[in-house]
């Protein structure tokens, strides 16, 4: 449930497009039922106010003879107070004279005709069903239950839908409803059946509530925009997951980057994992636009905790701070706060410490971050010497790069065998490469120390050969235990690597000798497991100062890419 909603009741969403699904026709209302099936319902403004109508007969007053009345339909109000009208005329019906019935149709529409009909029910045509013999023009089983959708005609069952006065009286079939739900038939054939024959729901919304009885009567699928994440509720209350995949279906045709972040919640909420995941998706490819929209502020804390937790998304760290911020403002005045740096502070919680402050610039923190008054003194001060000392101090916050890249990481070993002591001075370690397609490497493997446990400093950088441009770098460390095994080293961002191009792959070490590799490759090819694509490196030697590494050996032994 999205942070700040204490309606208890799912939010609707604001999608663009044409209204409900289903085989109802357009209307100006939020929500209409076909008037086919005998009963008319036109809510407005969301889930209030259904108008119900008792079946009259037809008759030379009552209609045209094709079962369309002529006369003023009657209002929402009068027809809801009417239930046992039509019910007496259903009875009543069996033992009354075609002319005596219509003459009773025509006097009834008069009765409920008009002080209270507004202009926009005056211009609604109805069509009305007779009662008597009504099986007769319904050649289908299928039909014939869509007739009794919202129809008093041997109903069984009330239902008081919604709170206070939005409040409404839906008639129903108890066998239908034990037949399409588990819920419905506990609650009327199982241990602790009830026996009244009115049952209040307050919880649950009349529109969406109308569009679970359709389901169940017509197989008929009945949802838009205003109540499609209602209806999914109300569906999983009552256990048709038949429904509940219409509802998922709607949402995933309609996910968009400004309406994704308050999906998550209700599919987090929901327990619909699939839709969840769509929507990280959407997320991780749109993350600036999602992290923009107006939802995105109220959303709960876990759904926060949930984003900022990935490795994929596509947005510097700079933004995400600033998203946060916005969050716990909105926040903060949910929970009556001050939105003072405190309480930023203390309703974030574990989300501030997901932001990846490490992978701000300099300049980026010391603009933002460093003068918010969120993070400590000693956060800030640490984060400082973090980007400008060397060897960096260990900081409390996230250094792993985030990589928007979807698919699967690859990596390349361009080394036969594994040495000991290669030395350190100063000088970087250098390797021309290029590629027979476009790539982006995110990091290198290194090779650790040859005296066990050890911390090394280390700068490393893609360069564009002929233009001497560095492409990508990052002034990190890396801890090593003593193995020949190489150790991750990554860029904060991936460096987009284009065919046949050259380019020199860096790596400054400071620290202890080190272990090193030999019989190296010129040619070095990767092939998708999946897919069978292959990516082919071919390195060169890189002329100048490269402390001895080569072709044939020296550092640099891995290449971690994205295709």
């Amino acid at each position: 449930m999205a942070a700040g909603d204490n309606s208890g009741r799912p939010p609707c969403l604001n999608f663009p497009g044409p209204g409900p699904l289903g085989n109802s026709q357009p209307s100006n209302s939020v929500f209409s039922m076909p008037a086919s099936n005998g009963g008319a319902v036109v809510a407005a403004g969301g889930a209030q106010g259904a108008a119900r109508r008792p079946n009259p007969q037809l008759g030379p007053g009552g209609g045209d003879g094709n079962g369309v009345s002529t006369g003023p339909p009657p209002t929402a109000q009068n027809s809801l107070q009417q239930p046992a009208a039509a019910a007496a005329a259903a009875t009543g019906a069996m033992a009354t004279p075609a002319s005596n019935m219509a003459t009773t149709a025509a006097s009834n529409a008069s009765q409920a005709s008009a002080p209270t009909a507004t202009p926009a029910a005056a211009s609604v045509l109805v069509y009305r069903e007779p009662v008597y013999n009504w099986q007769a023009t319904k050649s289908t089983v299928k039909e014939r239950f869509a007739f009794l959708f919202n129809n008093e005609v041997l109903s069984d069952v009330h239902f008081l839908v919604g709170k206070g006065m939005g409040v409404q009286r839906i008639p129903a079939h108890r066998f239908v409803l034990a037949v399409g739900s588990a819920v419905f038939d506990a609650m009327f054939n199982g241990g602790m059946a009830t026996t009244s024959t009115e049952i209040e729901l307050p919880d649950v919304e009349p529109a969406a509530f109308l569009a679970l009885l359709k389901f169940l009567y017509s197989d008929e699928v009945q949802i838009g925009p205003e109540t499609v994440m209602t209806t999914l509720y109300t569906a999983k209350k009552y256990a048709v997951p038949a429904l509940e995949a219409h509802c998922v279906e709607f949402l995933k045709k309609n996910l968009r980057a400004d309406n994704a972040f308050m999906l998550l919640t209700q599919a987090r909420l929901f327990d619909e994992p699939q839709l969840a995941s769509l929507c990280l998706e959407n997320i991780d490819k749109n993350t600036g636009d999602a992290l923009a929209a107006e939802g995105f502020t109220d959303i709960d804390l876990d759904t926060l905790v949930a984003v900022l937790e990935r490795d994929t998304l596509g947005v510097r760290e700079v933004r995400l701070f600033g998203a946060a911020v916005r969050w716990a403002e909105a926040e903060a005045h949910r929970q009556q706060l001050q939105p003072t740096p405190e309480n930023k502070r203390k309703v974030l919680g574990k989300a501030l410490t997901l932001i990846r402050f490490p992978l701000m610039t300099i300049e980026e923190f010391a603009a933002g971050p460093a003068q918010s008054s969120i993070l400590t003194d000693r956060e800030v001060v640490s984060l400082f010497l973090h980007f400008t000392v060397n060897p960096k101090p260990r900081v409390d916050f996230i250094d792993r790069p985030r990589c928007c890249l979807r698919g699967k990481e690859c990596s390349i070993t361009r080394f036969g065998q594994v040495e000991s002591r290669w030395g350190y001075s100063g000088t970087s370690d250098r390797i021309r490469f290029s590629v027979n397609r476009r790539i982006f490497v995110v990091g290198f493997g290194l090779y650790g120390s040859i005296h066990g446990p050890t911390d090394y400093q280390v700068n490393i950088q893609i360069i564009h050969t002929d233009s001497n441009t560095v492409l990508g770098q990052n002034d990190t460390g890396f801890s090593c235990d003593g193995s020949a095994n190489t150790f991750r080293v990554m860029f904060k961002e991936p460096v987009e690597i284009l065919p046949n191009v050259n380019y020199t792959a860096c790596a400054t070490l400071k620290g202890p000798d080190s272990h090193y590799g030999t019989k190296g490759m010129r040619k070095v090819t990767h092939e998708s497991s999946s897919t069978g694509t292959k990516t082919c490196f071919t390195f060169c030697y890189a002329a100048g100062n490269n402390n001895g590494t080569s072709v044939e050996d020296g550092q640099i032994p891995e290449v971690i890419f994205y295709t």
